[in-house]
């Protein structure tokens, strides 16, 4: 069994800079950390890996600082990674993210599975796990919320989908995307931390891609852009109400009601 995890690291704190020509984050100027979702996805991979056998590839898109990840992600049992790191990709929206991934894994030689968190915390589109899926004509599942039964020919998934769950089975190859909570990430390993010191991650460029088109990748390869994006401004405001313990309960229960918090009755 070969599967492929695709993750992505997001900034950690809202205090990101933005490039004022593109748009874009500047993912370099803020702390990043793996998007929790992904973490869903690697543990759902080493699970079925421990009962069906195979090897467990981690793939991203990214900046070289992307290594960290993968090398927690070796930590956490996976057995090889790949990034895709080129100035080309910079920009990318959901469209051109999903098919430079889908190069990535035909670069790799295809999987039997590939696993995606449902979203990123970054952008929140859901999006790019199915995309994948679509470039590389292979079927998917999106909403995983449990993985009822795998084995080495077909894979059975319950999806959450809002109002109703549903039930579906799968040959591979196929795709799936995994919801939080569907199970509990392990935590790293100091041990197969230091056994895997030294394992290299590869890294691969625009060049080494089978599909050389650029309008299919990065800013140019992105038929949506971002008119314009901001951290959330901070707002902070204090109140101070003095009295007895029945007047500040009084001039707290005005402010409610004024602020339409609570109802008066």
């Amino acid at each position: 069994m070969k599967i492929i995890v695709c993750m992505k690291q997001v900034p950690a704190t809202s205090e990101v800079a933005i490039d004022p020509e593109t748009g874009a984050m500047k993912r370099q100027s803020a702390e990043t950390r793996t998007n929790p979702y992904d973490l869903f996805a690697l543990e759902a991979a080493l699970q079925i890996r421990e009962k069906t056998g195979g090897t467990v590839t981690l793939l991203t898109m990214g900046p070289d600082q992307a290594e960290k990840m993968m090398k927690d992600g070796y930590a956490m049992g996976a057995d090889d990674a790949l990034i895709l790191s080129d100035m080309k990709f910079a920009g990318a929206d959901v469209l051109a993210t999903s098919y430079t991934l889908s190069q990535g894994i035909r670069v790799l030689g295809g999987a039997d599975l590939i696993i995606c968190g449902r979203q990123t915390t970054d952008g929140d589109t859901a999006q790019v796990g199915p995309a994948i899926a679509e470039h590389l004509g292979v079927p998917h599942c999106a909403w995983v919320s449990e993985i009822e039964y795998a084995d080495d020919k077909v894979i059975r998934v319950r999806q959450d989908l809002g109002s109703v769950t549903q039930v579906s089975e799968m040959n591979y190859p196929c795709l799936i995307t995994v919801d939080k909570d569907m199970c509990v990430p392990r935590l790293p390993s100091y041990i197969l931390k230091k056994k895997t010191a030294d394992r290299p991650v590869r890294f691969l460029s625009f060049a080494d891609l089978p599909d050389k088109n650029m309008t299919r990748y990065g800013l140019v390869g992105s038929p949506t852009s971002v008119a314009r994006m901001f951290p959330p401004e901070v707002h902070e405001s204090r109140v101070f109400i003095t009295g007895s313990a029945q007047e500040k309960a009084d001039k707290l229960f005005e402010i409610l009601v004024s602020e339409k918090i609570i109802e008066e009755v």
